[in-house]
């Protein structure tokens, strides 16, 4: 955990917060500024800082991320009309907190990506 993480905070109950999916290894919790009807984020409660991060060789994380992203999908209903998983990386991406996340959003039409 690093001191200054919003998102170590949140995981290890430092900061108050609803969680719509938690486990032993992530948590799923709204989006605070949402760009779409449901935004959540799904992030590890141990400290990763980015996908190419030394923590991630030989695991499991990005997989059960996945399962828990279509697992929160269809808890808030977008399972079936489909949603979209993004992982920012790195600063020309968007990314705002270095720890990594998936961002499950949908609840509307998304456009396509091309």
């Amino acid at each position: 955990m690093l001191d200054n993480c919003i998102f170590c905070k949140i995981g290890n109950g430092e900061i108050e917060t609803e969680f719509l999916y938690k486990d032993d290894t992530v948590c799923a919790i709204n989006d605070i500024n949402p760009v779409a009807p449901v935004h959540i984020l799904i992030f590890p409660l141990e400290h990763i800082d980015e996908i190419g991060d030394e923590e991630l060789r030989g695991s499991r994380w990005m997989g059960h991320i996945l399962y828990v992203s279509k697992k929160v999908a269809d808890l808030t209903g977008i399972e079936d009309s489909g949603f979209r998983i993004v992982i920012n990386q790195g600063s020309d991406s968007g990314q705002e907190v270095q720890h990594l996340h998936a961002h499950v959003i949908g609840g509307r039409p998304l456009g396509s990506l091309g």
